[in-house]
């Protein structure tokens, strides 16, 4: 009865309503899931994205939560417009957050915002060194850059548990393991005394508005947007595919770590084993549903960490396990492939195969 046509052009009409789509189908099966647990659908959705942001402090908790997804998707942005598929960008956040946590467990207290700046450069340069790891290895060795940046999350988090239960635990924690609580000067500072948002969503913020002009009003960002197009047309241009992949890498490592800092050196204020609930890989569902756009990612971040707003609160006021929060976010990435579809292709009604259906369909004899 229906077919699919390929459209001439994609569907720009469709790119910006497929994650409304998404959403709504989403809120529908979660609906249908809170009346399947014997919840109340009504009173489940109201406290899973109303209730979070219905005072001040709640609003602070959404931004604050949004920081990390909007910093680790900005660079998976511009390396999956290129082509370079880095999926350990939660490996990247925790090794910047271990480099920053070491500078400001271990550098002299330095006047000023020197120590805090040092401590975000500290953390950008773990995750950038962490991500040259995979893109060493893929254009020396042409290995998966996927499989490889997946794998080194694991083996970061491994060095932070190490780290926190050996040489930087904190003598005086009762023995848990976690690190010393890092001094004062080296925090972030808070917008405002009433909530615990900092100065880093500003600044995530201004990172999506730098990475928008990168990508769309350079060379750089042509060039790499070219390679994740047409390889072969990169190629003929002389565009440097190694040069990409470094690139890309380099950009998405550090702005991982960018947030991993953001995070030790802001609302937890020093080294723990779960320093991240899963931003890293959180922020690939938001790169897609911010439509690979630099702007784009800011909005889908503010949805996704009303996701993590919502599942702890549905978690506490209608008992329901953590995963909840998982699955909501793993809806809205299955809807929104779905929808993607209608982007390149057009659904019709075909008629005439109805008919053609009927007419060589043979009766069935009476009895």
């Amino acid at each position: 009865m229906f077919r699919l046509d390929p459209r001439q052009m994609p569907s720009t009409m469709m790119k910006l309503v497929s994650p409304l789509i998404a959403a709504m189908l989403m809120l529908g099966t979660g609906f249908l899931l809170f009346m399947l647990l014997g919840k109340d659908p009504v009173q489940a959705l109201y406290l899973f994205f109303i209730d979070p942001l219905s005072n001040r402090y709640g609003i602070g908790e959404w931004l604050l939560k949004a920081t990390p997804l909007t910093l680790c998707a900005i660079g998976l942005v511009i390396g999956f417009r290129a082509g370079v598929w880095n999926i350990g960008a939660e490996g990247q956040l925790i090794i910047g957050a271990l480099a920053a946590g070491g500078v400001a467990l271990f550098l002299p207290v330095a006047p000023g915002f020197l120590h805090i700046m040092l401590a975000l450069a500290a953390g950008m340069l773990g995750g950038l060194l962490w991500a040259a790891i995979p893109a060493f290895l893929r254009t020396r060795f042409h290995t998966n850059e996927i499989l490889v940046s997946l794998m080194l999350v694991y083996v970061a988090g491994l060095l932070l548990l190490y780290f926190v239960n050996g040489p930087w635990k904190d003598p005086d924690g009762f023995n848990f393991p976690q690190s010393a609580m890092f001094e004062p000067d080296v925090m972030l500072p808070l917008l405002t005394d009433d909530m615990r948002v900092n100065l880093a969503f500003p600044a995530a913020i201004l990172l999506a508005f730098i990475a928008w002009i990168f990508c769309y009003r350079t060379i750089a960002g042509y060039r790499m947007q070219v390679n994740g197009m047409a390889p072969g047309a990169a190629g003929c241009a002389g565009f440097e595919q190694k040069i990409t992949i470094w690139l890309a890498l380099m950009i998405s490592g550090a702005s991982a770590g960018l947030a991993g800092a953001a995070e030790v050196l802001g609302p937890i204020g020093q080294l723990q084993p779960n320093i991240s609930p899963g931003y890293g890989f959180a922020a690939i569902i938001v790169a897609f549903v911010g439509r690979l756009h630099p702007l784009g990612v800011i909005l889908a971040s503010l949805l996704l960490s009303l996701l993590y707003l919502g599942g702890e609160n549905v978690q506490i006021q209608l008992s329901l396990p953590s995963a909840i929060t998982s699955l909501f976010q793993g809806l809205l990435l299955f809807y929104l492939l779905a929808a993607d579809l209608f982007v390149h292709y057009r659904l019709r009604f075909d008629l005439a195969a109805v008919q053609r259906h009927k007419t060589s369909t043979p009766e069935k004899p009476g009895l």
